[in-house]
């Protein structure tokens, strides 16, 4: 949907940025990012910088930017909907409602990102972006540290150390899906979708998996 959206728009001054955060190394990223064939920019960070710099907590995340450099949405859910917590597991299928709901969400996010690239709708003053952006805590730059240093630690295999290090990022940042999931990938295949995600998902209660952004289409 983003090279549709890319092509569509890359006249008015647009340019998508992907970045796959992958820890366990680039050449994890680089076949899916090859296959898509995308002609807007596509990087990988094996660090999570990006993440760490713009409060990122789950994937598919954005950040708008203008042309001025300028954050006019701070970090927010990209079209993704909590549909998925409906999924029968067993045959890891949606029902048709459900598809429609979240394609409908999808549609509702970049017809925003098109309204903002053709109009400035959307955009938020300073003031506005600047409560809207999250909040980095202690704890928070703390988890960020532990977790790179987990990530050191595993690429010079020494996992015993490094998984107590992704553990205490996860417990000092237990919002932080994309650490808890790029921990789990790094200790075993297939682990961050597995039995302990669902879990995981489910203990979330009422609290959503995908906070839905401040957009017209989504409900709150």
């Amino acid at each position: 949907m983003w090279q549709l959206l890319y092509d569509e728009l890359k006249d008015h001054n647009f340019m998508v940025v992907a970045v796959a955060e992958e820890s366990r190394g680039a050449e994890h990223a680089r076949p899916w990012i090859e296959q898509a064939k995308a002609t807007y920019w596509c990087l990988i960070d094996t660090d999570h910088r990006v993440a760490d710099l713009f409060g990122m907590v789950n994937v598919p995340q954005s950040v708008w930017i203008d042309e001025a450099g300028r954050v006019v949405r701070p970090a927010e859910t990209a079209g993704s909907t909590d549909h998925f917590r409906r999924m029968d597991l067993a045959t890891r299928t949606m029902s048709p409602d459900d598809q429609a709901a979240r394609q409908a969400a999808r549609t509702a996010y970049l017809d925003a990102v098109r309204d903002w690239v053709r109009t400035g709708r959307y955009a938020l003053p300073a003031d506005a972006a600047r409560r809207k952006q999250p909040r980095i805590t202690a704890d928070i730059a703390l988890a960020h540290a532990h977790f790179r240093l987990g990530v050191w630690l595993r690429r010079q295999g020494r996992r015993a150390e490094a998984d107590r290090h992704l553990a205490e990022a996860s417990r000092l940042h237990p919002e932080s899906w994309n650490m808890w999931r790029q921990a789990a990938d790094l200790e075993a295949v297939g682990k961050a979708s597995g039995p302990e995600f669902w879990a995981r998902v489910q203990a979330l209660g009422d609290k959503p998996y995908y906070p839905p952004p401040d957009l017209p289409g989504f409900g709150r």
